[in-house]
């Protein structure tokens, strides 16, 4: 991995991250007992292999050719987990052997059960090799009725657990369905007494991979899928690389993504591909009050070289962005059948600053949505859930004064996109106290059932743009500012005047 030619090649304009290295130091966990046929709990025989290491100076732990049932890990300082080809490692189902932890879930302090892998504070870590990590996230995941077969359904009904009031969603425990009715705001439980956390330690799936205040990351070569809730969460951490990873979910995960980069600096997301169940690749920092006091943005990241197939967006900004994200720069990338191509959203109470933000060469095909959506009053629907009269409306209702909540988008520059098949070419929604500014498009190819839909922009350039598009209008505009376009033709080559 040639990490200063990669920075040459994209000109990207951050810091270069350094790859990590480690002492010669070699283990092999079964050499700590660890038994590798799918039954024994190895969660001690892994644990001590990865302590011993650490403690004397740092090396790699080998896990080899095996199914190896865990509990879970902690990484520390200096030492790189490798995990040899046909290495399985598979994380308990049983929620009682993840404790209740003080953390972050969502971008918000809450409490939530330990992740299957996990390090605070460490330095100089690593997952390497060829092996998967599988999180028995269908242990612990809620499942909506929408998003599975009739014969998905009757499977998990099949398993037992509980389905909500409404008959729409099921969830694997009583005490994971009253862990949801706590929850005022997405999935974090509100008023929790001390003692009933025990009463959810059901409810309280973790990330599958966190990292936090960590530096110097990184994850190479292996597999990491079936997370019971986000697969990989790297928090208030630095000098990251992201290179040759698989990363999988289930569609019908719920808040199954797939890389969520919270609050670091100095980050690379490379030859990596990603068939999740929400979003994809995403950049976040932080939700509400929580972020905004927290003030560590998102920064300086580079995305390069990325397959995404199933997700809810192929590379993802927000919503929980209220610490600021900047300066990121995205090149390369295919999205294949994701439900929005370039998916930026926030909404009112977030606050922060989106800006310097620099995408190129995306290459899309049959996007069921959006190819590229920014949505500043996005509500927690998927794709599609809500229509536009719907979202107008609402934002028109009750339009607040510009505070510290008021989320702010600019400065984003976006060249050489094309996308084969997506239901509408694009979707702006801004705020009408906020509006998206500065956006600049060059050099888009976009074929789709319906135009582009721009709300509420100011200062958006327009150039080198063809929208073939079978229905209605290739553009739509209403209540914007300072528009600039040059050379935008429809389906026929004809010049467009917006």
């Amino acid at each position: 991995m040639d990490v200063e030619a990669l920075y040459k090649k994209t000109k990207a304009e951050m810091p270069k991250v350094t790859v990590p290295t480690f002492p010669e130091m070699t283990v092999n966990i079964k050499s700590f007992g660890a038994q590798g046929n799918g039954v024994f709990m190895n969660t001690e025989a892994i644990q001590t292999a990865i302590d011993n290491v650490c403690e004397a100076g740092g090396g790699t732990v080998v896990i080899p050719a095996g199914v190896w049932m865990t509990g879970p890990i902690v990484l520390k300082n200096n030492v790189r987990l490798y995990t040899e080809p046909c290495a399985l490692i598979v994380f308990s189902p049983n929620y009682m052997d993840y404790p209740i932890i003080e953390t972050s879930f969502e971008g918000v302090d809450t409490k939530r059960c330990q992740s299957p892998i996990s390090a605070r504070g460490a330095k100089n870590i690593a997952i390497t090799g060829h092996g998967t990590f599988n999180g028995s996230g269908d242990a612990w995941r809620p499942v909506k009725k929408s998003k599975v077969t009739g014969n998905q359904w009757k499977e998990f009904l099949s398993r037992g657990g509980v389905v909500n009031e409404k008959g729409d969603m099921w969830f694997p425990y009583e005490s994971s369905l009253y862990g949801q009715s706590l929850c005022v705001d997405q999935n974090v439980p509100a008023n929790v007494k001390d003692d009933e956390w025990e009463r959810i330690h059901s409810f309280l799936r973790p990330v599958m991979v966190s990292f936090i205040e960590c530096d110097g990351i990184l994850l190479e070569g292996v597999t990491f899928e079936n997370s019971p809730a986000w697969n990989i969460h790297p928090l208030m951490s630095n000098n990251i690389i992201i290179n040759d990873l698989t990363v999988r979910n289930p569609w019908y995960s719920q808040n199954g993504d797939g890389i969520d980069i919270e609050s670091c600096s100095n980050t690379l997301i490379i030859n990596s591909n990603f068939d999740v169940g929400d979003d994809a690749i995403c950049m976040k920092s932080g939700k509400n009050e929580d972020g905004r006091e927290r003030g560590i943005p998102t920064e300086n990241v580079l995305v390069n070289n990325c397959t995404v197939y199933h997700g809810h967006g192929g590379f993802v900004v927000g919503s929980e962005m209220s610490g600021d994200i900047r300066n990121i720069y995205v090149e390369n990338c295919v999205f294949i059948g994701t439900d929005i191509g370039l998916r930026f959203k926030s909404t009112r109470g977030r606050g922060g600053i989106v800006e310097n933000i620099h995408i190129q060469n995306i290459y899309m095909k049959d996007i069921p949505t959006d190819p590229l959506l920014f949505d500043l009053f996005y509500g927690g629907k998927g794709a599609g859930e809500e229509t536009e009269e719907e979202i107008m409306a609402r934002m028109q209702a009750n339009i607040p004064p510009v505070s510290i909540e008021t989320p702010q988008f600019k400065d984003i520059y976006i060249k050489n996109v094309t996308c084969a098949g997506a239901k509408r070419a694009m979707l702006f929604n801004g705020l009408p106290e906020m509006k998206i500014k500065n956006v600049q498009l060059d050099s888009i190819f976009i074929q789709a059932t319906y135009g582009a839909e721009i709300n509420q922009t100011d200062g958006i350039v327009i150039k080198n743009t063809q929208i073939i598009n079978e229905k209605g209008k290739p553009f739509t505009m209403r209540m914007v500012d300072n528009v600039t376009y040059e050379n935008i033709t429809d389906a026929n080559g004809d010049q467009i005047t917006l």
